[in-house]
């Protein structure tokens, strides 16, 4: 297949992109690199730079391309830096995407495979969470998203335009050569790898106050190579009879904080120092996916069901980009 990768050059996109050429597909990278480098974007891509607001270069690339479908993972991704700078994340999230949904429709695509998100869910009233939970986002991260699922399911209904909307939990871990590397990084498990390798001199904890077993947040964390293997099985089942798919993606359990950064001193063999701070707005206590739909419907299974395996892949990849 032909496929454009939008957010190519990210930790998620990148990884996607690879495995993508490893199965022999023809991969265009579209990407701003405004928040990753040139360095990032695989070998053996075709590469746009370019932002999503462009929408005469995304309807030249479209156009010369003709791709059998497009997986969008082009967004910011900050919860926390949404709550204090809501608009960015509508103008770059929701807005820029439209852009995009307007030259794929002008270009004659019609499918696409979107990065959404749990914080799409908001505070869940039960867990594990199904796809046909109530949406209230905590947060603008969240909002933008699901502004999006809402654009999407009307261009469904209007162009039959056929589209996958995957709700990730917190994604993690690495696949030889790649991995997780935001600039700058704010996410819990390489944050906590700085600390193992002394880049940094501990590891804050917000808030142990919620409603869990050592206060502290509760995520599902999902291997990211996983992840990309539901991604490819998604584009696969868009098909006029399965037009519009939602699926979570998570492992069906959750681990604390504190059980994630107690899961890297076991496997680094280090000392993890911790400083506890005040809870951090927008932040739900408890996050975790009921995947049975995806499993059930497209077979997908994944392969990294164990916290300390997880992380031990992130852990190598990290000590490589140190070295």
């Amino acid at each position: 297949m032909n496929i454009l990768v939008t957010g190519g050059a990210g930790y998620i996109g990148g990884t996607v992109a690879r495995l993508l050429l490893a199965q022999g597909h023809a991969i265009t990278v579209y990407d701003n690199l405004c928040h990753s480098k040139r360095l990032a974007v695989a070998d053996g891509v075709s590469f746009v730079e370019g932002d999503l607001a462009d929408r005469a270069l995304l309807e030249s690339t479209l156009s010369k391309g003709r791709f059998d479908g497009v997986m969008h993972f082009a967004a910011l991704i900050e919860a926390g830096e949404s709550m204090r700078r809501p608009e960015i994340y509508f103008r770059n999230n929701t807005a820029s995407t439209l852009t995009l949904l307007e030259a794929m429709l002008t270009t004659g695509h019609d499918r696409l495979v979107f990065s959404s998100t749990a914080a799409c869910y908001g505070e869940p009233e039960t867990t594990p969470i199904v796809e046909d939970a109530k949406l209230k986002p905590t947060n603008p991260y969240g909002e933008s998203k699901l502004l999006v699922e809402h654009m999407l399911r009307w261009l469904n209904l209007a162009h039959n335009f056929k589209y996958a909307a995957l709700r990730y939990f917190n994604v993690a871990g690495a696949i030889e050569g790649y991995g997780e590397a935001h600039e700058p990084e704010s996410h819990l498990i390489p944050l906590i790898l700085d600390v193992a390798l002394g880049r940094r001199a501990n590891i804050k904890v917000f808030g142990r106050d919620y409603p869990t077993k050592d206060g502290t947040c509760v995520r599902d964390y999902i291997h990211v190579r996983d992840l990309a293997e539901a991604h490819m099985l998604a584009l696969c089942a868009l098909s006029d009879a399965k037009s519009r798919l939602i699926y979570n993606i998570g492992i069906g359990h959750g681990f604390t904080v504190l059980e994630v950064i107690e899961s890297v001193r076991r496997v680094t063999g280090k000392s993890i120092a911790v400083e506890e701070m005040e809870r951090r707005p927008g932040d739900p206590a408890v996050l975790v996916a009921s995947s049975d739909k995806i499993k059930t419907e497209l077979g997908w299974l994944p392969k990294y069901t164990e916290l300390d395996e997880i992380i031990a892949s992130a852990w190598e990849w990290h000590q490589k980009r140190y070295s």
